[in-house]
């Protein structure tokens, strides 16, 4: 695998929820109830930092507080995977960089992705600049690698039930979120990773999200040196308990955790 760059990386985790959040509205189960800050989950997201550019993948409905919390000053690029609601819907949040920073932000994305965004926000891909809509520039990707400012991003598509989603390698580190299967052929991409973040929904069988157990055993064939499990639901369970119950190199991911390669 060639290495997607010579500086060191930092991975933030903006968000490690399913699409309902944890807490889930109106619910008083004993996740939601936790006071634990590791079962509170925002919908899912992640920032990896290479030098001093920022990248976030997806930017979901709580895109804006997410950056709040983090401090985030500027970035250069964002990476959807897939046109759900819980992945684009803060998309209109963006406008605080253009203002903020009079510049213009990336946008790397399917031709599915990119028309999921014009149902959503119908007055952002507009002929005539619509006063006030964000301010992006929109490239389109495809199963192939691309760059961004000299870093490789190598797109890994799985499947969401029927929809194919985009996973992302960069260098040694492998993002998976919503996936319930994954080819051989693509697998191979994410081989030799040092860390690999991959969903599981919760314990049980879900028709579009890959179970715990399907997700260790992605991790087995896969073998990163260490894997983070994210996207989860509150029936998962309390992250302590269900931490304990992992493999060594795997652990829950949650909301604000940081890691470096």
């Amino acid at each position: 695998m060639t290495k997607a760059t010579e500086h060191p990386m930092r991975i933030t985790f903006l968000g490690t929820g399913t699409s309902t959040g944890v807490p889930v509205v109106a619910c008083d189960c004993t996740v939601c109830s936790s006071r634990d800050s590791r079962d509170q989950r925002l919908r899912t997201s992640v920032m990896i930092q290479v030098g001093e550019h920022n990248y976030v993948i997806d930017c979901g409905p709580d895109f804006r507080y997410q950056m709040i919390r983090e401090k985030v000053t500027d970035i250069s690029a964002i990476l959807f995977t897939h046109g759900h609601r819980d992945h684009i819907a803060g998309l209109d949040d963006v406008r605080a960089f253009n203002y903020v920073l009079n510049k213009t932000v990336d946008i790397y994305a399917s031709e599915n992705v990119i028309d999921s965004i014009n149902k959503e926000f119908p007055y952002i891909l507009t002929e005539k600049r619509f006063f006030g809509a964000p301010q992006l520039h929109f490239h389109i990707i495809k199963n192939m690698p691309f760059s961004i400012n000299g870093t490789e991003f190598i797109p890994i598509e799985v499947m969401h039930h029927k929809m194919p989603v985009f996973g992302f390698r960069v260098g040694d580190f492998s993002y998976i979120t919503d996936a319930s299967f994954i080819s051989d052929q693509e697998k191979e991409k994410l081989v030799n990773s040092k860390i690999l973040v991959i969903n599981a929904l919760r314990k049980s069988k879900h028709i579009s999200h890959f179970s715990m157990d399907e997700a260790l055993e992605v991790i087995r064939e896969v073998n990163p040196e260490k894997a983070f499990i994210t996207h989860l639901s509150h029936f998962m369970g309390i992250h302590e308990s269900v931490n304990k119950d992992l493999p060594e190199n795997v652990m829950l991911a949650y909301d604000g955790l940081k890691l470096s390669i």
